[in-house]
């Protein structure tokens, strides 16, 4: 079975892009996020190619998706007990069961600055995803949540660490709700780089960042023992990364052995 996750910024900016991916790449399961569109407005060109769609969004800020072409049961749309940010729900995860993979689509708040309300709602949501992956990974079956994390889980994920001394993605704070993810029985699925010695999965467009590789290791696959022991292969395709018209960031595949 293969799995990605990707962040598209926009579903309706990267559709082309997004349809010719998924011939090519041929996945049996996509996690997006950031569809910046709302769940009836999800772009049926991606059920011609055979696939059943979960989404869930509300308009032009966030929103994720579950893709399946190996079944689509069991959908959850919002974690346990999850916050609210300015007293309103934010379309931030979906999970449901493909293929007897339960999985998780998640975009992790921002977070903005230290200090900010944003950053305490983040550590707030990471909180609620703990515990949705305690109560989720309970059964005896593969279990993942993938997505962009907005965190890089340590120095080495980012490209100069000491331009990142007062930002988010980089805080104690929010790497202790990464290690807290793993205490409850999750491992780190570290995909292998097809370019350079880092496997970065998001790159800013200014500055060059993207051709200089200036980038981080945000998006994220955090796997049950059972998932992560089927891993054949795992690895960012950087190539989806170039171009007009791509998104800040590059699927990550991951091929399971089940």
């Amino acid at each position: 079975m293969r799995i990605a996750t990707w962040n598209v910024n926009s579903i309706a900016a990267r559709l082309p892009r997004l349809l010719a991916w998924l011939e090519s790449a041929k996945p049996d399961v996509v996690c997006l996020q950031e569809l910046k569109c709302a769940t009836d407005a999800f772009p049926p060109e991606v059920r011609e190619l055979g696939f059943e769609v979960a989404a869930y969004g509300l308009g032009r800020w966030n929103g994720v998706a579950i893709l399946s072409r190996v079944g689509l049961e069991d959908v959850r749309r919002g974690l346990v007990d999850e916050p609210t940010f300015d007293d309103a729900a934010e379309p931030r995860a979906i999970g449901a069961t493909c293929g007897g993979v339960r999985l998780w689509s998640v975009y992790v708040p921002n977070g903005r600055e230290p200090g900010h309300p944003h950053y305490a709602y983040k550590l707030r949501w990471l909180e609620a995803l703990r515990r949705t992956a305690v109560a989720e990974s309970a059964a005896d079956r593969p279990f993942a949540v993938l997505g962009d994390f907005n965190i890089a889980p340590t120095d080495e994920d980012v490209w100069d660490i000491s331009l990142f001394t007062e930002s988010t993605h980089v805080t104690e704070p929010e790497r202790a709700a990464l290690a807290a993810l793993r205490e409850a029985g999750l491992t780190d699925v570290v995909p292998r780089a097809l370019k350079y010695d880092k496997p970065y999965t998001y790159w800013d467009y200014r500055q060059l960042a993207f051709p200089k590789n200036n980038g981080m290791r945000i998006d994220l696959v955090y796997a049950n023992a059972s998932f992560a022991g089927a891993v054949s292969d795992a690895y960012v395709d950087r190539e989806e990364r170039k171009g007009k018209g791509a998104s800040d960031h590059a699927p990550v595949v991951v091929d399971l052995t089940l």
